[in-house]
């Protein structure tokens, strides 16, 4: 049977890379048109073969690279030799679907082909591994990144604001693709583009009714320490979201009142737009926005999620039980004298079996239940959080997602809310952490630079003293005795 499918695929390819372009429109267009209905109609398992294939035999031609380089080092000296060898050589080096890809991009509905056709490349990559075809998956993964990165430059992209009076289908896709905070029902869904919010998206015009990038934002007066402000707040009015009728809503917005944009949820909606960077131009896009609709707005920040944070502390306790167990001097830095002390109650933390205590504990949530509890945890998980976000590099990058994306953006490491995000995702992520990045527009460039150029990360002196905090309760803890 997998002989019969990948028989099938050769020959049609074998086709589709053989057939001579013998009009200027009408051939391309039909191939095209053949290779993407072909696709789309093949099963999960088929387009993995697919893939392979098309990576594998379409990709570069080996043979023709090693021939014309060597016609290319002996080529002459002149400059116009040297010119036409060059121009050989790159041609060559050139994957031969590329040109396909060129077309297909040309027809319509052709964009968002290719922008799925990445997102199913990136998946089989994930899934072949390090296996024999992932170097032609990867070439096959590059060459679409780069025609996608050239069409959805900024300047191709519209900005729309969407509102409980936009296109069904759009409004629809703002909720299906909600994936920081998701989105309940329809009351939900008109509260998070209704008063005192706004919801913007980039739209391209190859795909006129597909968000590409959403942002959420709330319009507040003062900087909010929770996510449950904004997304369960019924602003001034009933505290029941399920008793708010869903005609329009009749508050008017108190124009006055609105100091701060607080960018609560950024979301980029297609998969095969992965490394294309779109949110950091969309915020900027955003602001300006927001300046012209309110002169007065003067505060610009974010109320972020922090992910990995709770399975790198799990990863960091478990290294500790293990030097333990194999009996080696253990680095107590995760956790100061008084922390130890003020625990001892609940967990015995200079023993493996307190340590596996506190790992279940944090593994379940269920510290979140006793109120005891989550008093004492809140400040040895602080200042794990502030490390983490912090200090914890990868490459001299900030390792958390979030923080490197809004630290590249110029924003600043501002403020760390403890029981910010209390639901089971919040808990889970990051035992109910969040954090704000501050945009201070007068320095967000010269951040950016230093951050991208000298892995320098600004943060506010809550971030700074609390990694103080960890740094001395780590030198107090292996002081001589």
């Amino acid at each position: 049977m997998q002989a019969t499918k990948s028989g099938r695929i050769l020959l049609f390819l074998e086709d589709i890379f053989h057939l001579k372009e013998v009009g200027p429109l009408a051939n391309s267009e039909r191939k095209c048109k053949a290779f993407c209905t072909f696709y789309e109609k093949l099963m999960p398992q088929e387009k993995s073969v697919f893939l392979q294939i098309l990576s594998r035999d379409y990709g570069i031609n080996q043979e023709l690279v090693m021939k014309t380089s060597r016609n290319f080092i002996s080529s002459k000296t002149s400059e116009l030799s040297l010119l036409k060898a060059g121009e050989m050589l790159r041609n060559a080096l050139t994957p031969q679907y590329k040109q396909l890809f060129v077309n297909i991009g040309r027809i319509e509905g052709g964009v968002k082909f290719l922008v799925d056709l990445r997102g199913d490349v990136l998946h089989e990559m994930t899934v072949t591994g390090l296996n024999q075809d992932s170097p032609h998956l990867r070439i096959l993964n590059y060459s679409l990144r780069e025609l996608l990165s050239l069409w959805f430059s900024v300047g191709l992209l519209n900005l729309q604001r969407i509102t409980w009076q936009s296109p069904c289908d759009m409004v629809q896709k703002i909720s299906e693709y909600e994936a920081v905070h998701p989105i309940r029902n329809w009351t939900d869904l008109k509260r998070r583009v209704g008063s005192y919010r706004r919801c913007f998206v980039f739209i391209h015009n190859a795909m006129p009714r597909e968000p590409v990038v959403v942002l959420h934002t709330a319009l507040t007066d003062t900087i909010p320490s929770s996510i449950h402000s904004i997304i369960k707040s019924n602003i001034r009015r009933s505290t029941s979201v399920e008793t708010v009728p869903l005609e329009d809503d009749p508050e008017t917005e108190l124009t006055d009142d609105i100091s701060t944009a607080v960018f609560y949820s950024i979301t980029s909606t297609q998969k095969g737009l992965q490394s294309v960077d779109l949110g950091n131009y969309l915020i900027k896009r955003v602001v300006r926005e927001l300046q012209a609709e309110f002169p007065h707005m003067s505060v610009f920040t974010s109320l972020s999620p922090v992910p990995g944070f709770r399975d790198w502390l799990l990863k960091e306790i478990t290294k500790k039980i293990q030097l333990m167990h194999l009996g080696e001097q253990m680095d107590m830095s995760l956790f100061a004298q008084e922390d130890i002390y003020n625990l001892r109650g609940y967990f015995d933390l200079n023993t493996m079996a307190g340590l596996e205590k506190l790992k279940k504990t944090l593994q379940t949530n269920s510290w979140y239940q006793e109120e005891q509890l989550n008093v004492l945890l809140k400040n040895p998980l602080m200042r794990l959080c502030a490390q983490y976000l912090y200090v914890e590099k990868r490459r001299g990058y900030a390792l958390n997602p979030v923080a490197n994306f809004h630290l590249g953006n110029g924003a600043v490491l501002w403020r760390l809310n403890w029981l910010a995000d209390v639901s089971p995702r919040g808990l889970g992520q990051s035992c109910s952490m969040m954090v704000n990045y501050r945009y201070f527009l007068d320095e967000s460039e010269k951040n950016s630079l230093n951050y991208l150029e000298c892995q320098q990360i600004p943060a506010s002196s809550q971030v700074t003293d609390l990694v103080a905090d960890v740094k001395k309760d780590f030198s107090t803890d292996n002081a001589p005795v």
